[in-house]
């Protein structure tokens, strides 16, 4: 009957070590939320750009606030280049680009671990810019833009998105990056170790057992 006991609490003690070190995993929603953050951006940036194309001619400035011209405006002008006029003339190359980048962050995000909802936010937000600026490129065959805030190159709502998806991505891999399987916070105890063993029998008991 002892024995039966000391067995019954190792088996109530003992954890399968994989299950200890396997991060956890991903619900179908928390992976979708990088479709939907993305979605909304290039919901945004589509009809924000097509918005400008239709009611203000290329290469023309509008203030809607004149007192604040200086600061703000909107300037139409189109760009065959990256982000903030970037790299101009290399609209087949940064749509190659573009499309690799999509795929990375869709595998990427199949294959982060569950919990990590600041995480998929800055995924969506790039993913989101990067298609933003692939289908005005498939559409027009360049890329409109027309936020013109100060001296800063005029840029467009999918620029904004990567922009904000990738210092909000940097920020997070340096102040808390993700765990992968086999990484703790913690070394884990020996389950072994820990279990108490038997309790050693007192010789006197010992002796007992010999007179029987």
């Amino acid at each position: 009957m002892r024995e039966e006991a000391e067995a019954n609490e190792h088996s109530e003690v003992e954890v399968e070590p994989s299950q200890m070190h396997e991060p956890p995993k991903a619900t179908w929603r928390e992976k979708s939320l990088v479709f939907f953050v993305a979605a909304l951006v290039l919901l945004a940036d589509h009809l924000s750009k097509a918005y400008v194309e239709s009611r203000l001619p290329l290469n023309t400035t509008w203030a809607p606030f004149p007192e604040w011209e200086s600061i703000f405006r909107i300037t139409h002008v189109s760009n065959t280049g990256a982000a903030f006029g970037l790299f101009q003339s290399g609209s087949l190359v940064l749509s190659i680009v573009a499309i690799v980048v999509s795929v990375v962050i869709v595998l990427y995000n199949s294959h982060l671990q569950g919990n990590l909802y600041w995480y998929r936010l800055a995924l969506g937000l790039q993913l989101g810019g990067a298609l933003g600026n692939l289908l005005s490129r498939i559409r027009v065959g360049h890329v409109t833009d027309f936020i013109d805030v100060g001296p800063v190159p005029v840029f467009n709502v999918a620029d904004m998105s990567i922009v904000t998806g990738t210092i909000l991505l940097g920020f997070l891999m340096i102040v808390s990056p993700p765990k992968t399987a086999g990484e703790d916070e913690e070394p884990l105890a020996d389950p072994e170790k820990d279990v108490p063993g038997p309790e050693p029998e007192s010789s006197e008991s010992q002796s007992l057992l010999l007179n029987e």
